[in-house]
């Protein structure tokens, strides 16, 4: 730089000496003075212009600038000029980031399920009730394409409303029922967003989980039904017999007492198959909510043998145990409780007089068959077995092998569905093995250790 801005002083002193025109020795002592004042003012540059860079990098990254010794007075306002621009931009930079913020705690404090798709149809984010609702671990900044995100996204519905909201440009809605891992009821609004977010999200998806309302409509409608049809034999004879007793067996003590003892056996009947509807549809209204808690479940089944004594005296039958420590995880200890009477008494009540009942609880540490880790409850029994094309309807509502000896023996005909919709709604199996002759066998599968 001490070239470029001394170069002409110099070569027109250095041209004055050569013709004579200036004395040798005053046109040296000219020549020296204009290269040092050259090395002077390009020394004053080049401090000035690497002070403005720092300023400008400082500036840049949002830092304060650098101690440095004093610039020129035009490269010093062009640095308080940058450093300027630059708290300006920080400041607005911090208040989007807050925005940002807010609108992120807003949506991850939303109740309903909500995820944010890219225009690829990937998901890039999840609020906390689509993580639980999903099962997905996923951090706040991201959504992890689980199975069960996947397969709602891939739903006909779904992905046709995704499709029409991507074309149209318009929010679409769609109601779908997602099968696994329990039957789920949703209605779902797909909202294009224009301009995108900063990340990328195109679509906002927002879920409304219905089942618990359907539900709710399906249970009444179902406990009116059912009600009318199960409660009608039993009504009529109460109803016939407090007729005979006002007629005919007015006057007469001992028909009298035999007639009042199918009326209260009538009406006991009529209770357990109210409560059994009653708790079958509070059941099947939270089914689609995993439980939480935990249970041993050889505790319960200690519990429930010893309830038991007195039907097992009453059939004469014998019940082995064989139990190891086995908690289930999550689980309802009240429902499980209900699951080891439900198949308890079946067992007794339905298999042979006289006969066995065996009743084993485990943990599986390792694969077993079709069955993964986790605790699996047995109970068989050595009664007259059940025909193999009786076994896949065992579990529907009011369905009897025997009609006649199922009411006989004090069933409702609800017990085996209410244990169905339990082991579901703890994410379990139940599966039931039978031949005539052979006696029944009834597993239970649950997560746990």
């Amino acid at each position: 730089m001490a070239g470029l801005v001394g170069a002409v002083p110099s070569l027109a002193l250095l041209l004055l000496i050569a013709t004579g025109t200036a004395a040798p020795a005053a046109g040296a002592l000219a020549l020296l003075a204009t290269i040092l004042a050259a090395l002077l003012l390009a020394r004053a540059w080049v401090g000035t212009l690497l002070g403005l860079e720092a300023a400008l990098r400082a500036a840049a990254e949002g830092r304060p600038a650098p101690p440095r010794a004093p610039l020129l007075p035009v490269a010093s306002g062009v640095a308080e000029s940058a450093a300027r621009l630059a708290r300006s931009l920080a400041e607005r930079e911090a208040l989007v980031a807050r925005l940002r913020r807010a609108d992120a705690a807003i949506i991850e404090a939303l109740p309903d399920p909500l995820l944010v798709l890219a225009e690829d149809r990937r998901p890039l984010r999840a609020n906390a009730a689509a993580r639980s609702f999903f099962g997905t671990d996923a951090g706040r900044d991201g959504a992890d394409d689980t199975a069960d995100t996947a397969a709602f996204l891939r739903h006909p519905r779904i992905a046709g409303a995704v499709d029409r909201a991507l074309a149209e440009g318009t929010p679409q809605s769609a109601e779908a029922m997602l099968p696994v891992p329990v039957a789920r009821d949703l209605s779902t609004q797909v909202i294009p967003l224009n301009p995108p977010l900063s990340d990328g999200g195109r679509l906002l998806v927002v879920l409304a989980d219905r089942t618990q309302a359907r539900a709710a409509e399906r249970m009444r409608a179902d406990f009116v039904a059912n009600a009318s049809h199960e409660l009608r034999t039993p009504l009529a004879s109460i109803i016939g017999f407090v007729e005979t007793l006002r007629g005919p067996a007015a006057g007469d003590p001992e028909a009298s007492t035999r007639f009042l003892a199918i009326i209260a056996e009538q009406a006991d009947r009529m209770r357990r198959l109210i409560e059994d509807l009653l708790g079958l549809s509070r059941i099947e209204m939270t089914e689609h909510q995993a439980p939480t808690g935990e249970a041993r479940l050889d505790a319960l089944a200690r519990d429930e043998t010893a309830a038991m004594a007195p039907i097992l005296a009453s059939r004469n039958v014998t019940l082995n145990l064989d139990l190891a420590p086995a908690t289930a995880v999550p689980a309802d200890p009240g429902q499980l409780a209900q699951v080891l009477r439900n198949l308890l008494e079946n067992a007794v009540r339905h298999g042979r007089e006289g006969g066995t009942v065996t009743l084993s609880v485990r943990s599986l540490a390792a694969r077993e068959g079709s069955l993964p880790p986790g605790v699996l409850l047995r109970i068989a029994d050595d009664g007259p077995g059940i025909a193999r094309e009786h076994i896949p309807r065992l579990t529907e509502r009011f369905y009897r092998v025997d009609s006649g000896r199922s009411r006989s023996a004090g069933g409702t005909g609800l017990g085996l569905a209410i244990v169905k919709h339990i082991v579901s709604h703890h994410r379990g199996q139940l599966l039931i093995e039978s031949e005539p002759g052979q006696g029944t066998t009834m597993r239970v599968w649950l997560p746990g250790r």
